[in-house]
């Protein structure tokens, strides 16, 4: 019997190997997370020790997501051309050893340097880990992998604030990028090497059907005569393509709504504790608060795929707009009205406020990952996601880079900083209303008629 991968996984239950491999995609993504969050944490500690201020600091916090962007790009590239699970073992490996470098920068520009070569390693590392991990998967479960994988980073970031504290008052801020970077070497490194195998779908693209037959076994014994998978977007011409008319309004929407989500996330993420010890926050309590915005990012990423599933990804992508913008201008306005000294209740409120405001961001993001595993044909989905991945890191850099210019700038006052972030919550919407509605991701009821 023949069949297409595609066609074996669609009639079977989600396998023991497949669940492995969407695990370890994801646990590569929480060291990813983790990775990536430290300087933002100890951000209060490096300014201090280089003796520099907000604003020329947000150069090394927004480099790592320079390189993010050009890592997605040749990630996706690399993964394409020498296999999805050497590229992931191998972007692990830069974004480790570039956190370990960084803790021998002696001035922002090195710690620049040291963060865009982990970046590489970051966004390599996503690219080929989502691509892995749909490939895997069910076309049924497949959206809901999509969200559930992007909990990752923020169960990296959360980890990141329960456990830099500690490891920062142990060993100093360049003792903690060294004990996290090799930390996260030597288990992602032993994690895709010994478990992660290249799907049959990407090995029957590069000619190598025994490889594939072998490897289709990890999930079926039934003699099967693998083929090739057809795409609905292929033609006597070729492959659809990311940049294919037919994708336009796609692309627009997704860059728009993309970015601007992503750049709230990452203001909030990376300025958190520099904006709350400013104002009285001792920097256990201000890290407290990543770590609740990592648990609620966990929750809310892995519900919103459900709640896609059940309402579509074009309501959805309103109500988060909408609900975001909310949180925002009230965490601005607590942040603002904060006594010289918060009280333990103060403290606690604003806490509340950036989980919430987390919870809805990342739901956001996931829901973007949602609406492209949809929206972008089978033919070049990867390439649509790595698109969308890079296109959202201008949002990343642009709030890393301008979050402490816009504290300086109000001096006291945050309102500058909150005012940039209810933009991007308004300009969230805008998926919603470009992008084509054969695109989005149907409401059951749709599905059922």
């Amino acid at each position: 019997m023949s069949a297409s991968f595609s066609e074996v996984l669609s009639r079977q239950p989600l396998r023991a190997f497949s669940i492995v491999t969407f695990l370890i995609c994801m646990f590569v993504l929480v060291a990813d997370g983790l990775d990536q969050q430290l300087l933002g944490l100890m951000a209060p500690l490096i300014i201090d020790d280089f003796g520099t201020d907000r604003g020329t600091f947000g150069i090394a916090v927004s480099a790592s997501l320079v390189g993010f962007g050009l890592g997605s790009w040749s990630g996706g590239w690399l993964g394409d051309s020498v296999g999805r699970r050497w590229s992931l073992a191998l972007s692990a490996a830069v974004f480790s050893i570039g956190t370990i470098a960084a803790s021998t920068s002696d001035g922002v520009w090195m710690m620049a340097f040291w963060r865009v070569v982990g970046g590489l390693g970051f966004g390599g590392a996503y690219s080929n880990a989502i691509t892995m991990a749909g490939e895997w998967v069910p076309e049924r479960w497949r959206s809901v992998a999509a969200t559930t994988i992007s909990v990752g980073t923020p169960a990296g970031s959360s980890i990141a604030g329960l456990l830099a504290p500690s490891v920062i008052a142990e060993y100093g801020w360049r003792g903690a990028f060294v004990f996290f970077g090799v930390a996260t070497l030597i288990l992602c490194m032993v994690l895709i090497v010994a478990f992660l195998r290249d799907s049959p779908t990407f090995l029957l693209t590069r000619g190598k059907k025994d490889e594939a037959q072998k490897a289709l076994r990890k999930i079926t014994d039934e003699q099967i005569d693998l083929v090739p998978d057809r795409h609905a977007g292929d033609t006597a011409t070729g492959s659809v393509g990311v940049f294919h008319r037919s994708n336009l309004r796609m692309n627009i929407g997704v860059c728009i709504t993309f970015m601007s989500v992503i750049m709230v996330a990452y203001g909030v993420l990376n300025w958190t504790t520099t904006m709350l010890t400013a104002r009285g926050f001792a920097f256990e309590q201000a890290s407290y608060a990543i770590f609740v915005a990592g648990l609620t990012s966990i929750f809310a990423s892995i519900a919103v795929g459900f709640l896609i599933q059940r309402f579509g990804s074009k309501l959805m992508v309103l109500l988060i707009s909408i609900t975001l913008l909310l949180a925002l201008l009230a965490l601005g306005w607590k942040v603002e009205t904060l006594s010289d000294v918060p009280t333990a209740s103060e403290q606690n409120v604003v806490i509340a406020l950036v989980g919430l405001a987390a919870a809805i961001f990342s739901a956001g993001v996931a829901a973007n990952y949602a609406i492209m595993t949809r929206g972008y044909p089978s033919s070049c989905r990867s390439a649509g996601i790595g698109f969308g991945i890079f296109m959202a890191r201008i949002g990343a850099i642009t709030s890393s880079a301008l979050g402490g210019k816009l504290l300086d700038l109000g001096g006291e006052s945050a309102i500058p900083f909150f005012t940039v972030l209810c933009i991007g919550a308004i300009l969230t919407s805008a998926a919603a209303f470009i992008i084509d509605e054969e695109k989005h991701v149907p409401p059951s009821t749709a599905k059922a008629a």
